[in-house]
């Protein structure tokens, strides 16, 4: 028998969605290795961590790191890619130390099959699999990002409602008294003043910000760099 460590995680947001759960996920790595002849000799559990984090950044991934460099285990278990990896780089890098340390990646549900690096086929699907993942979560980015500038464009709502302008219904107002601050903004940007020194300005003549609290650079920053206010003059 060799030793495995088996992983399962979800995010808040999967829970709230009544995603995959931990218990689900566990009974299918059991299953797994039950058929493949392996023992677990540890089962990590990631609850509520996001799979923006690297692995390395995680309290339970730093823990199955760990246990890899002390010769723990052999073999890592887990459902998905996107249970363990942030992104494709994520994948690749520690899959290749893996490789190296003679550690095998089980992935147990790819589309319906099981993938193990412990051959050189499952070594190359890996690879063609993490490049394929990247490449759809940039072209959603893409996608959210064009989506975003039509609604700017058009004047769309939009979450959370923009500095300068209020929401009716499905569409965008201006606010008249926020967007004469706009106005000085790029102004005093135009004469040479700091982001501090507007911020500093703007809180002085107690105007709020759309939360309500006091003027940073970056809020500064973030009006003067974000496209809906181009057409403010």
């Amino acid at each position: 028998m060799k030793g495995a460590i088996l992983y399962i995680r979800v995010s808040t947001q999967e829970q709230a969605q009544g995603g995959v759960s931990l218990q689900d996920q566990l009974e299918k790595l059991r299953q797994y290795c039950q058929l493949q002849g392996l023992e677990a000799v540890r089962v990590i559990r990631e609850e509520g961590v996001s799979a923006s984090k690297h692995l390395k950044d995680r309290p339970g991934g730093a823990e199955l790191l760990q246990l890899l460099k002390e010769g723990k285990a052999d073999h890592v278990i887990a459902l998905k890619l996107d249970r363990l990896f942030r992104d494709a780089e994520d994948a690749l890098r520690e899959s290749r130390a893996w490789d190296k340390a003679d550690i095998a990646l089980h992935l147990v549900d790819m589309g319906g099959q099981a993938l193990s690096t412990a051959s050189a086929m499952g070594r190359f699907f890996l690879s063609m699999m993490s490049s394929f993942a990247e490449l759809e979560r940039n072209l959603t980015s893409e996608r959210t990002g064009a989506a975003l500038q039509y609604k700017k464009a058009h004047r769309e709502a939009y979450s959370p409602v923009p500095y300068g302008y209020t929401r009716e219904g499905d569409s965008l107002q201006e606010d008249e008294a926020e967007q004469q601050t706009v106005k000085d903004i790029i102004a005093w940007r135009a004469e040479g003043w700091t982001l501090r020194k507007i911020a500093a300005e703007l809180t002085a003549q107690g105007k709020p910000t759309k939360q309500g609290g006091q003027w940073r650079a970056n809020t500064v920053s973030y009006i003067l760099n974000n496209s809906l206010y181009r057409k403010v003059a």
